[in-house]
């Protein structure tokens, strides 16, 4: 039945988008490369993304990922660098889902970059099976993976449905992630996670100070401002908070935007009414993390609120996004995405 549901309002949001823009809807291509573990996916032949899962790398990543018009919309660094592109954070790669404190391990700060003597204070996202890919009108992957310490002993079992679409100028990518603890699992409450994409230098948002950004084991992470007159970034959120004011604030859905190349590049990240935490408070910084945290409420309600969040060994949560890119003379509209909001609200 949800499946049939999924597919019919999958239809139906096409069928909206042709009849208001015109548009047709495309071929998605979803193919495993052999000998790496590495699956692209591509729309009409031309690139849109890739699942990356080395073993270099302390997660699983969508990445790059691209604009309908051919712009990459995330940044290069560390696994292929631009010229001038910040390389702070080096833990920022792609698209990705993680957290800060799982039974007090740091799975969203791991990266090359930490030294040997404390990768005991972090954790790995180990992708453990390919269980599925399609192409076509919609293309898939599914995935199994294990969030492990550095012993590979198992806190939780991931369970992950990517989907892929494109209408028009349009790319979408829907996930959907299951996570089974393996024991008593502990999710307190902070400020790093949980849905993460680090964006392209054009779409950052300008700025003239330098920052520190300190991470839950004290490691610091400077991040210089830059007279680049490319960078033109902005957020609105669906609560009308625009530039860093949307950041610490909730909202269904968050929209970053700016140009890069010809045309005006949106990307929008939905959250789903059946989430933990809907709706969800943004991470949105302007030097180009863009994340939805649903688990971290205290630092952004300034304590007001807090959410201490755990599973019992054995019981399950799932988390529903949706993440929209498009390129086109001009951002996508609220009423667009309020559009897109509903129609993903209803998907299960």
């Amino acid at each position: 039945m949800k499946c049939h549901l999924r597919k019919f309002l999958y239809c139906s949001f096409l069928s909206m988008y042709c009849l208001n823009a015109g548009a047709q809807t495309n071929e998605i291509k979803v193919a495993e490369v052999k000998g790496e573990n590495k699956i692209e996916v591509s729309v009409n032949g031309q690139p849109f993304t890739a699942f990356i899962y080395p073993d270099s790398l302390e997660k699983p990543v969508l990445y790059p990922i691209y604009a309908s018009d051919g712009e990459i919309i995330t940044r290069g660094f560390p696994i292929a660098p631009r010229a001038n592109e910040p390389v702070d954070h080096p833990h920022h790669i792609g698209l990705w889902m993680n957290y800060e404190n799982v039974n007090g391990l740091d799975f969203w700060n791991n990266s090359f970059a930490i030294p040997a003597d404390k990768k005991p204070h972090y954790g790995w996202i180990k992708t453990t099976g390919i269980t599925k890919t399609t192409s076509g009108k919609q293309g898939s992957i599914a995935y199994t993976a294990d969030w492990q310490n550095i012993k590979k002993e198992i806190l939780l079992n991931e369970s992950t449905k990517l989907l892929f679409s494109a209408v028009g100028s349009m790319r979408i990518i829907d996930r959907v992630t299951t996570l089974t603890a393996q024991q008593d699992v502990s999710m307190p409450d902070v400020k790093d996670g949980f849905l993460g994409l680090r964006v392209a230098r054009e779409l950052e948002l300008p700025s003239t100070d330098e920052r520190e950004y300190k991470d839950a084991n004290g490691i610091i992470t400077k991040v210089k401002p830059s007279s680049d007159p490319t960078i033109s970034g902005n957020y609105i959120t669906s609560a009308n908070k625009e530039g860093d004011s949307a950041w610490g604030t909730r909202g269904n859905w968050c929209l970053l935007y700016g140009k890069k190349g010809n045309d005006s590049i949106s990307i929008a990240i939905i959250d789903h009414p059946e989430n933990v935490g809907y709706p969800t408070y943004w991470h949105a910084r302007g030097y180009g993390l863009f994340a939805a945290n649903p688990l971290g409420q205290k630092v952004f309600s300034n304590g007001k609120e807090i959410l201490n969040y755990s599973l019992k060994k054995g019981q399950s949560v799932t988390f529903r996004y949706r993440v929209v890119i498009n390129a086109a003379t001009h951002r996508l509209t609220n009423n667009e995405l309020n559009q897109l909001a509903e129609v993903f609200s209803k998907i299960k």
